[in-house]
Parts: C-alpha cells; sequence; structure tokens
C-alpha cells in the first residue's frame, strides 16, 4: 500500500492567513483570525489525514501512463540475440527474444511509407529456425538415454509395396499434417485439410486414396472412375498426376489427366481407351467430360478439392456446384462401403474463404467434415527470408536485375510474381534487352505455349521464371529460393501462396522472399504483414475463415 500524508496543511493556512490581511477590515480580520488558530489547533492535535492506494492499482495507473505517452515510442525492443525484425534504421529493429505487450502498439518501419520520402526504406523478417513448422519435432534422446527414432509410414499400416516406393524417391518421414490426416481419410471420414503450403498436402490425400484402391483391383473391362482429384490450373493437374503415376503404376491402376483450354475432341481422346482409376481434372474439362457423357462419376469412391481457397472462390464455385450435383457425397461413415456406397470427400488448401460452408452445405452433412487445421496456417513462416524494399515504380527493374544476378552467383532458382499478363511480357522483354534467360507462364498464353514451361523450370531448363499468380497455388517449386514480388500481391491469401513457394517440404532448406512496394495500397498490406511478424499472430482477418471443427469431430484422434 501506498500512502499520501496532509503534514503540510499548518505551513498552508499561514500563507493563507498573510495573503488575506491586505484585504479585511479590523471586524473581519479579528474573526479571520480567531477561525484560523481553531482550525491550526485541531489540525495540530488530530492525527495527519492518509489516502492509501492499493500497490496494484498503482502500478496499473502507471502502466496505462506510459502506453498513452508519447515517449512509448521510443521503448527499446532489441535485446541481445538475433533479430527478428532488422530495419534500415536501427532503432527500429526488433530482437527475437522481445515479445509485445497484449496493449503495446508496435513501432512499424512501414509506417510512414505512404510517403515519396520513405523511398529507399527497408526491412527484413528474418527466418528464425532452420526446419520447416510442418516437421515434427522429436527429441534427440528418448527416456531411457537411447536415440529416439522418427516416425516413418509404416505408421499409418499402408500396403509394404505403396511404402517401398517411397522409400524409393527419398520420402521417408511423413510431416505433421500427414500425421495428421491420413489416419482420418483412411477410416473414411470427410476431411477439409487446412495446412500450410509446401507441407505435403498431396502425398496426404494420394496415399490413403491408392491404399483403398489397390485393394480392389478392377479389370480393363470392369475400371470405373473411383477417385477424381479437381485442381485449379492444367499445370498443377500435370503436377499431380506426375505424383500420382508413380506411386499407383505398381498396382496396375491408371491414372489420366484432363486440363482446360482444350476442345471436346481432346478430351474425347484422352478417355477413347477405357476410362481411368483415378481422374486429375480443372473444373471445366471435367464439366465437358459429364455434359458429352464421356465418363460417368456413379462409382465414385473419393472426390477431392484441392487448392480450396481458388475453387470456392467466384470464378469457379458455380462450375464446382455443378461437378458436385453429378456425384454422391457420403454424410456418415457408414455410407462410404457397400455396394451403395457414396463418395468421401476431401476438401485440401492453404488458406480458405468464408463461402466454404455455403457450398458444402448443399451436397453433404456439415457435422459430417472432420477439420484439420495446423498450428501455423496464416502465419509467416518462420524458416523463410521476407524483405520488403521502398522502391519507385522505374526503379524496380534495376532492383531486380541485381536480385537476379545474386541468386544467378548462389546457383538459386527465381520465380518473379506479376499481377496481369501484360507487365509479365512487358518484363520479359526487357530482361531479355538485359540478357538475363527466363520463362514466362500466364493465363493468357495458348494452352500449346503454357504446356510444359513449367516442368522445364523444374527441370532446370532455365533459372528464372517470369509468371502471374497462376504459378502461386499448389505448384511444388523445390529448385526455387528466391520469390520475388516484382508487383506486391493484392491480397494476405496471395501473399501467403507466394511466400510458399520457397521452404518446401523435401526441398533445400531456407529461402528469401523480396518484395518490392511502391504504391499507396501496397503499404496497407506491409503494414498488416509487419504487425503480424512483430506479434508473432497469424495475418489479421483470416483466422474466422475456417468452418470450426464440428463437435462430432474427435479432436484427440490422430
Amino acid at each position: 500500500m501506498q500512502s499520501v500524508k496532509m503534514g503540510r496543511y499548518v505551513s498552508l493556512v499561514s500563507k493563507l492567513s498573510r495573503a488575506a490581511l491586505g484585504s479585511c477590515s479590523s471586524g473581519q480580520l479579528a474573526a479571520v483570525s480567531t477561525g484560523l488558530r481553531a482550525m491550526t489547533t485541531a489540525n495540530v492535535n488530530s492525527q495527519p489525514v492518509v489516502i492509501r492506494i492499493p500497490r496494484r492499482a498503482q502500478e496499473r495507473i502507471e502502466s496505462i501512463k506510459q502506453m498513452q505517452s508519447k515517449k512509448f515510442d521510443k521503448l527499446p525492443t532489441v535485446k541481445p540475440g538475433r533479430l527478428l525484425i532488422k530495419s534500415k534504421n536501427p532503432q527500429l529493429n526488433q530482437s527475437v527474444g522481445y515479445t509485445l505487450g497484449k496493449f503495446e502498439q508496435p513501432v512499424l518501419t512501414s509506417k510512414g511509407w505512404k510517403s515519396n520520402r520513405a523511398v529507399g526504406d527497408y526491412f527484413s523478417i528474418n527466418s528464425i529456425q532452420s526446419a520447416p513448422p510442418f516437421v515434427p519435432k522429436h527429441k534427440d534422446e528418448g527416456a531411457d538415454g537411447a536415440s529416439a527414432s522418427k516416425k516413418t509410414f509404416h505408421c499409418f499400416n499402408l500396403c509394404p509395396e505403396l511404402v517401398e516406393t517411397l522409400q524409393s524417391q527419398n520420402i521417408i518421414h511423413p510431416t505433421t499434417v500427414q500425421l495428421q490426416t491420413i489416419p482420418k481419410i483412411l477410416k473414411g471420414r470427410n476431411i477439409l485439410c487446412a495446412a500450410e503450403t509446401g507441407s505435403g498436402k498431396t502425398l496426404t490425400y494420394l496415399l490413403p486414396i491408392i491404399h483403398r484402391l489397390q485393394e480392389e483391383l478392377l479389370t480393363d473391362s470392369e475400371r470405373s472412375i473411383r477417385a477424381v482429384v479437381i485442381v485449379p490450373s492444367r499445370e498443377l493437374a500435370e503436377q499431380v498426376t506426375s505424383v500420382a503415376r508413380p506411386i499407383s503404376g505398381r498396382f496396375g491402376l491408371v491414372v489420366k489427366v484432363v486440363g482446360g483450354g482444350r476442345g471436346v475432341g481432346t478430351i474425347k481422346a484422352a478417355f477413347a481407351h477405357g476410362q481411368p482409376d483415378v481422374l486429375v481434372s480443372t473444373p471445366g474439362a471435367l464439366l465437358k467430360a459429364l455434359w458429352k457423357r464421356f465418363i460417368s462419376l456413379s462409382e465414385l469412391n473419393f472426390l477431392v478439392i484441392d487448392e480450396a481457397d481458388t475453387m470456392f472462390d467466384d470464378s469457379f464455385a458455380g462450375m464446382l456446384e455443378k461437378i458436385l450435383s453429378h456425384t454422391q457425397v457420403a454424410s456418415r461413415l457408414s455410407e462410404t462401403v457397400g455396394l451403395t456406397h457414396k463418395a468421401q470427400l476431401v476438401i485440401v488448401g492453404a488458406t480458405f474463404p468464408g463461402g466454404v460452408g455455403d457450398v458444402l452445405s448443399k451436397v453433404t452433412d456439415l457435422a459430417s467434415i472432420s477439420t484439420v487445421k495446423s498450428r501455423m496456417l496464416h502465419h509467416l513462416m518462420p524458416h523463410i527470408k521476407q524483405t520488403f524494399l521502398r522502391v519507385k515504380g522505374a526503379d524496380k527493374i534495376l532492383e531486380l536485375h541485381q536480385a537476379l544476378k545474386k541468386a544467378e552467383q548462389e546457383q538459386k532458382g527465381v520465380l518473379v510474381f506479376c499481377n496481369s499478363a501484360s507487365t509479365v511480357n512487358w518484363l520479359g522483354y526487357s530482361l531479355e534487352e538485359m540478357g538475363v534467360g527466363h520463362m514466362r507462364l500466364q493465363g493468357e498464353m495458348p494452352a500449346a505455349m503454357r504446356e510444359g514451361v513449367f516442368r522445364d523450370f523444374q527441370q532446370g531448363k532455365t533459372d528464372v521464371l517470369i509468371c502471374t499468380d497462376i504459378a502461386s497455388r499448389g505448384l511444388d517449386t523445390q529448385r526455387v529460393g528466391l520469390i520475388v514480388n516484382y508487383d506486391f500481391p493484392e491480397s494476405q491469401t496471395d501473399y501467403i501462396h507466394r511466400a510458399g513457394r520457397v521452404g518446401r517440404a523435401g526441398g533445400s532448406e531456407g529461402g528469401e522472399v523480396l518484395s518490392f512496394v511502391t504504391q499507396p495500397w501496397d503499404v496497407e498490406l506491409v503494414q498488416k504483414i509487419e504487425t503480424a511478424a512483430r506479434r508473432r499472430t497469424s495475418l489479421p482477418g483470416m483466422e474466422t475463415d475456417i468452418q470450426k471443427p464440428s463437435q462430432t469431430t474427435d479432436a484427440k484422434e490422430v
């Protein structure tokens, strides 16, 4: 307790009395003197007045005063050790060991970036760990002092041939999302899997599908489509197919791919020699095949919707609803088995729009969907360095050239993202004049030109790929070491997907993202990203986009 004493009351009264003498008559003076003597005598004989304030209340008052003071911006955020935020102005650095208080407002490097005077300023969000967050952590030693072994794919009780195929590709240990999701799919549950980019979601759904299908092998005459994987682009369709064929070929399962931008004749030719066991397709091509009755989904066991944030977007949602109307999705576990079985639904993605439930409620009971959500969903990846540079639009090409020269020396693959096809083309011509070899990938290119571009980049035929966001969704970019946002992304979702092209499962460690910030609306998004980085929270406005797990879901089940 703290106390405040009123001990100087007597001297105060004396000063007041002297001030009053000059303005009083003799009668008034006598009355005042008598009153003052009485008050003085009473206060001398009485105990001092004490006001007691609880210490916790006093500390809270001081804390609030400190929060409201102008000097708050000058509080040090740097402690000994590594830096989380490194700014051009060292006073704005923030250490890994510093934690912002609940009511503490972060001091942003990008605070004044809307002004042209900020041109040339920069800050970096440093990587604070080497391993990706989706790699399970294991103790070095067990309780008995022996080395603890990591889990392998044997723990799922998959067929031995499937595990051997994975081992031949040097895929030994499952990621966290695979450990959480594969057992649920094997049990027949409808799944909504929300996990960060690069965490191995493609194998998460392909492995249980291949395991289940190989248990009931059919002859060529009996073969029908038993699994459909829907993806937003033909590049991603080709990639999923390239993953599915090696692990399914050993069992005689047939995997076919049908991409968009093709005529009806090309789609018909894909099914000329019979139906596949697994079909990977874009929504438009799948709808054409259904309307022309080239295929039937009556025997479907699995329906996978990959890259859910794009598939449930307005541009695809209408087609997706029509596709779902051709299928029967199970609402209970018992409906996934038997002669009259229904399809098991698997939805995966790194980000989710708010309208997912609206579409799914039309085809299945939402309570039947088990949600698997990773811990770092919508967070900035802690193993990736991310640099933001405030620059004039006219200077971006020079900054890009410098970054590409450095990446060439380090033998890194580079993805350069632009917001429009026209910028991709213009930037390509500019780099050609500078003698920089590259390839281009954008949605307005004819299908014949697009085909194989990304595959050639993956195979190392060129180290620089200039692209739109068509290359930011799901494509495996293990050889990429640098992402350049030549045009800053238009949304937080786009930023997460672009940054997720580095530091992926099975790829080289580390990686870097370099973003050029030129427009005022770019600065607003940068400030949200910097705030999330300093607070170490998810990006604002994205926490509630995922459907919450239903009460029937066993949260403890692995």
